[in-house]
């Protein structure tokens, strides 16, 4: 199975640090471009390389086997407690970003200074591929999107579990129709349950989008996480 190369907008400045992007079902890493863009012509976050990954072509299920971009085969649209799973799918594309990861630290980019995140099918991966990380990373996030992967997600974390204190954001509209706005609350509270620190924010009346506010929401988020170095060294985290 091939995976396409992924986009990538590079830093203007030195590059010190990195922010990978996965989109959902069926669209593509060019999709979610326009996040950059509209950040590049704010003169914001001109130190980061942003990596826009593409899926590969898969059959897909619950769209009649069709092929389509996917992370991962969606096999029902059932409640997620009780959804069957393409546990083998999930894991490949698992094991695809945590190689991403270490790509990026292989450049010489603390690992602290990655962000992992993504929409819907993308975010799923996003939050699952972070908490599993075995290395720290500088942020998770998360938008319309759900836990994978839950009955086993925490005998696959490193028992070290690096990223036990690493912020995650999670963004989810009240009127979506596609990821139940209720998942990701429940994924949200999971996650707080089992220890990790999840800013869970609501937007009201987005269907299974994203919206400006989410989106300032986010470029917060990333500031805090990977504010600009300047001339600085960052020496923390794994390299």
């Amino acid at each position: 199975m091939s995976i396409p190369t992924p986009l990538v907008v590079p830093a203007l400045k030195r590059h010190t640090a990195t922010v990978i992007v996965a989109h959902g079902l069926g669209d593509s890493g060019a999709g979610w471009m326009f996040l950059a863009e509209n950040w590049r012509r704010r003169n914001k976050f001109d130190e980061v390389s942003f990596i826009f990954p593409s899926a590969p072509s898969i059959p897909v299920t619950i769209n009649m086997g069709m092929r389509m971009p996917g992370w991962y085969d969606i096999l029902s649209l059932s409640d997620i407690n009780q959804r069957s799973e393409d546990e083998a799918g999930i894991k490949r594309s698992m094991e695809y970003f945590h190689g991403l990861i270490k790509q990026e630290m292989d450049k010489g980019i603390p690992s602290n200074r990655i962000v992992i995140g993504g929409f819907s099918q993308g975010g799923a991966m996003s939050l699952l591929s972070g908490v599993t990380s075995p290395n720290k990373l500088g942020g998770i996030f998360g938008l319309s999107c759900y836990l994978l992967l839950q009955n086993k997600i925490r005998e696959m974390v490193p028992e070290d579990n690096p990223n036990k204190d690493t912020p995650i954001f999670m963004g989810h509209g009240d009127a979506d129709p596609v990821v139940r706005y209720d998942w990701g609350q429940r994924t949200a509270g999971k996650l707080q349950e089992w220890g990790w620190k999840v800013d869970f924010k609501t937007y009201q009346g987005l269907p299974h989008s994203a919206d400006p506010e989410e989106i300032e929401d986010l470029e917060a988020y990333l500031r805090s996480r990977i504010p600009p170095l300047g001339d600085k060294e960052e020496t923390s985290g794994s390299l």
